[in-house]
């Protein structure tokens, strides 16, 4: 089997996964799957509990990723500052586009859906499909914020929340 596309990352690294948002490389290992022999990226999420095993040669192409810059945060942060912008599609249109940009792993992206589906205090209440995309979007973004910034997730919370209530004043 041929190596293909050699990543940079190394254990102890931080890593955006698409579909499961921030996790650390623990290690790298090698494993016999099917007779054939694999080097693996082990990969902790700590708050859900779960650790993954990619491929080293296919990290690249299934969107795996180092953090953000802090440039991408602060713009990550100002698109939570603008207007929300919700079309007049079906909601399962909107909701699968959402489900999208989350599973994309783009900061950019998540900071969208959840500046889209950030309710204040007087607007009406969400549905319970609105809030379960809004607080994933909400997690990863503040995970990633978390991560780039080196504080803990209640500070990057807080950040993201503040950013928020200020776009609303």
């Amino acid at each position: 089997m041929t190596k293909t596309k050699k990543t940079e990352f190394r254990p102890d690294d931080f890593v955006v996964y698409p579909a499961h948002g921030v996790g650390k490389i623990m290690s790298i290992e090698e494993q016999e799957i099917a007779g054939i022999r694999l080097e693996l990226f082990v990969i902790s999420f700590e708050k859900d509990k779960m650790t993954l095993r990619v491929p080293t040669n296919k990290a690249v192409d299934i969107g795996m990723r180092g953090l953000s810059s802090p440039e991408v945060v602060t713009r990550a942060l100002e698109t939570l500052k603008g207007k929300a912008k919700v079309k007049r599609a079906m909601w399962s249109r909107r909701a699968q586009e959402y489900e999208q940009k989350i599973n994309s792993g783009d900061l950019l992206s998540i900071a969208e859906v959840v500046r889209d589906l950030h309710r204040a205090d007087d607007q009406r209440e969400q549905s319970y499909s609105e809030r379960q995309l809004y607080e994933a979007a909400l997690e990863r973004l503040t995970r990633e914020v978390a991560a780039v910034s080196g504080t803990d997730e209640a500070g990057a919370a807080k950040k993201v929340d503040d950013v928020l209530v200020g776009r609303a004043a």
